[in-house]
C-alpha cells in the first residue's frame, strides 16, 4: 500500500499546478525585500560613517547626504517614511549634533 503524503502545501500543488509557481514566486519577493532591506542598511551605515568620520565634511554637505539617503530609502521603500523617521532618523540627528556640536 502506498504511503500518503501529510504534507499539506504538496496536497495543494497537486490539486492546483500554480501553487508551485505561486510559493517560487513568494519566495522571490521575500529574497528581493532581504536584498533592499540590506542594501538600505549598507546605504545608512556607509552615510553616518562618512559623517562621523570625515574630517573635511561641511555641515551642509553632511545634511545634504542625509536629505539624500532619506530619499533613497523612500525611493526603495515608499510607504515606509515612518518606519524611517523611527529607526534611522533619530541616529542620523543625533550624529549631526555630536559631529558639528549643534543643537
Amino acid at each position: 500500500m502506498a504511503s500518503e503524503s501529510h504534507n499539506p502545501s504538496a496536497n495543494a500543488e497537486s490539486l492546483n499546478p500554480n501553487a508551485a509557481n505561486l510559493n517560487a514566486s513568494g519566495r522571490e519577493e521575500e529574497l528581493e525585500e532581504r536584498r533592499k532591506i540590506r542594501r538600505l542598511q549598507l546605504m545608512m551605515d556607509m552615510v553616518m560613517s562618512v559623517i562621523g568620520q570625515d574630517p573635511n565634511l561641511t555641515i551642509d554637505e553632511a545634511a545634504e547626504m542625509v536629505a539624500d539617503s532619506q530619499r533613497a530609502a523612500l525611493a526603495m521603500f515608499p510607504d515606509k517614511e515612518l518606519a524611517f523617521n523611527i529607526l534611522y532618523k533619530p541616529r542620523l540627528q543625533r550624529l549631526m549634533r555630536e559631529r558639528y556640536r549643534i543643537q
